[in-house]
């Protein structure tokens, strides 16, 4: 397949308009934090757990201290890992791809407790357990 230069020139364009609300200059982990922190062109820097993102919960500070900045600035890599993050993602607060984010954010709803909760639990408990559905 050929890339016409029409192609290449539109490519362009369009990394540098998502480049426009800020790119990567330098990523870090910071041991003592726990945190990887993504520094941008405006000088803002962006911080979050590791253990939030996909493809780095779990990962030794080895792992997570060799960070690649792509070379648009909108994309981060970590090689040991094979993860890869998009910038104007993380910046929205999306940390992986729908179906991962789907997955965390179910099962935080059903971890969810409650005074109300907790005490429904307890009830129905004493009484045997959850009450069967009535077919209807």
């Amino acid at each position: 397949m050929v890339t016409s230069d029409k192609e290449i020139a539109q490519a362009g364009k369009r990394m540098e308009a998502s480049r426009g609300a800020g790119y990567a200059v330098s990523a870090r982990y910071e041991r003592r934090t726990k945190r990887i922190v993504v520094r941008l062109d405006s000088g803002l820097e962006l911080a979050f757990p590791p253990d939030l993102a996909e493809g780095l919960a779990g990962a030794s500070p080895e792992a997570l201290a060799r960070i690649e900045v792509s070379a648009s600035g909108l994309g981060l890599h970590w090689p040991a890992l094979d993860a890869d993050l998009y910038l104007p993602a993380l910046m929205q607060g999306v940390f992986g791809s729908r179906q991962w984010m789907a997955a965390r954010l179910g099962a935080a709803g059903g971890r969810v407790c409650n005074p109300a909760k907790a005490a429904s639990s307890r009830k129905n408990g004493r009484k045997g357990g959850r009450p069967k559905r009535q077919a209807g």
